[in-house]
């Protein structure tokens, strides 16, 4: 197919399930023709309705990482933490972390190429709600193996979920309006992190209520809560902009979920049609093959950029998982929840940075590069203080430094993704480049958790020095691949897909 689909629309308020077909463009119009201030209270309407249902689906679905990290030391003073109860071993949970990201890395490109075929808005909540019933099951773990096999599997449901959301904001924001929006959610993470600090604090207090550990209690709150709130997202969260033909269906429960749960769209006509102009010569929505994804996976600009994203999700990561043993290594006289209290401010920083930079990384997109290598180079500040700082205080303000950087740095890679890979491949472009950076960039974080930290109990004589630095030499790689990116990102073309 060497024509690019074009995006119709109806009269309906009401979305259905479609197919991507080829035909005649009907929409020529020009984005210099739209009323500006008109358009900003547009997206302004639209980030009321988006950024609220894509800030909790993350939100819970980052909540389950740092909820693991610290049932494992939850409780420890009266013996009952999830290692000590199922009698963990160190080479346990390091393979039951990497086996996370493993499952996660194996599917990530396929659940998000189903994404471009289904309702977007229905493949999210299912994201969210099968997340939360793997979860709840955590609570019924009796032995390591079972701890690995679920790992594993939490991994291969949460695919898709970073990817997924920087596609879905890519069909409803241009590109200059896609970094401070995918800021905004990702500061989901942060909190989550946070308040799962707090969460695990208080949750301590009912260890044994109930013939209940603490971590189990923590699992079945958090459960519950997730699958509740992915329910409601079938209806809160809108399906894509544009209908293309809907899909005749035979099965009930197909017309059930068209007629009673596909979501109103969030414009009413008159402000559809003027984000229809601003929006419609960027969205290109194509039908893809393999042999289109094949393309995608050997351009050679999508590396880079997996780089970028290897060294500092692998440190974000890295910091989720083990920063409040970092904290309790450092500071061997805290109790856990002193720990998991002092475990909350290091994402309050992380968001503080996401608030700060992302804004201008929208606005000075030529230097993104730039803004990026400056948030790496602040992250390796805090590992390097929080490593050889004389005094425990001293070292848990390097872990403050570092998460302050690594905020803006995601939302960066995953803008400059849809910004170099859209243009060329429509569709098919952004999907499968959002989910080769976040799939193969998270080997980052099997780096993180399976071979530094607790996958390495030597270091832990060395206050975990060497794995600090051995991610302080992932961020230089990140350094160095966003600089490769930049000079990149212009001057590689491959044709245009075509059957």
């Amino acid at each position: 197919m060497s024509e690019r689909d074009s995006i119709t629309d109806s009269d309906s308020k009401v979305h259905e399930p479609y197919i991507l077909q080829k035909e005649e463009s009907s929409i020529t119009s020009d984005p210099k023709d739209v009323d500006v201030k008109e358009l900003n209270k547009i997206y302004r309407k639209l980030d009321y309705r988006i950024i609220p249902a894509l800030w909790c689906l993350y939100f819970l679905t980052s909540f389950g990482s740092s909820c693991y990290g610290l049932t494992l030391t939850m409780n420890r003073e009266q013996g009952h933490s999830l290692r000590q109860q199922l009698d963990l071993s160190v080479k346990d949970t390091s393979t039951a972390s990497a086996l996370y990201y493993v499952g996660y890395i194996i599917f990530d490109v396929p659940m998000n190429l189903i994404m471009t075929r289904v309702s977007p808005q229905s493949w999210l909540a299912r994201i969210v709600i099968t997340v939360g019933l793997v979860y709840a099951c955590y609570s019924t773990l009796h032995n390591s193996g079972g701890v690995i096999a679920v790992r594993f599997i939490s991994g291969v449901v949460g695919a898709g979920t970073w990817p997924g959301m920087s596609y879905y904001i890519s069909l409803w924001y241009p590109n200059e309006r896609a970094t401070r929006r995918i800021g905004y959610y990702f500061t989901a993470a942060q909190i989550s992190a946070a308040v799962a600090g707090l969460v695990s604090a208080g949750v301590q207090r009912i260890d044994g209520v109930r013939g209940f550990s603490g971590w189990q209690w923590m699992y079945l709150i958090y459960g519950v809560v997730t699958i509740a709130v992915g329910i409601l997202l079938f209806w809160w969260l809108p399906d894509r902009p544009f209908k293309l033909t809907p899909i005749e269906s035979k099965y009930k429960v197909v017309r059930f979920y068209r007629r009673y749960m596909t979501p109103v769209h969030p414009l009413n006509e008159e402000e559809r049609e003027l984000h229809r102009k601003d929006i419609a010569h960027r969205y290109v929505l194509i039908a893809w093959t393999w042999k289109d994804v094949v393309q995608v996976i050997t351009d050679l600009r999508i590396w880079p950029l997996i780089i970028m994203y290897f060294g500092v999700v692998g440190t974000g990561f890295g910091l989720a998982v083990y920063g409040s043993t970092i904290i309790a290594t450092n500071n061997p006289h805290l109790t856990s929840i002193q720990v998991s209290l002092l475990y909350a401010p290091i994402w309050l920083f992380d968001l503080a940075g996401i608030l700060i930079v992302t804004p201008f990384a929208d606005k000075y997109k030529k230097y993104r590069a730039a803004m990026f290598s400056s948030s790496c180079l602040i992250i390796i500040t805090g590992m390097f203080v929080t490593t050889f700082a004389k005094g425990s205080w001293n070292k848990y303000g390097g872990l403050l430094i570092a998460g302050f950087g690594l905020g803006p740095t995601v939302p960066i890679c995953m803008s400059w993704s849809a910004e170099i890979f859209q243009p060329v491949y429509g569709d098919v472009g952004t999907a499968v480049s959002a989910a080769l950076v976040s799939g193969l960039g998270n080997l980052g974080s099997v780096t993180a958790t399976y071979a530094l930290y607790s996958g390495w109990p030597a270091d832990k004589k060395r206050m975990f020095k060497y794995s600090n630095m051995m991610l302080v030499v992932m961020l230089f790689a990140s350094i160095l691949a966003s600089g490769v990116c930049h000079l990149l990102r212009n001057r590689i073309r491959q044709p245009k897909i075509s059957n």
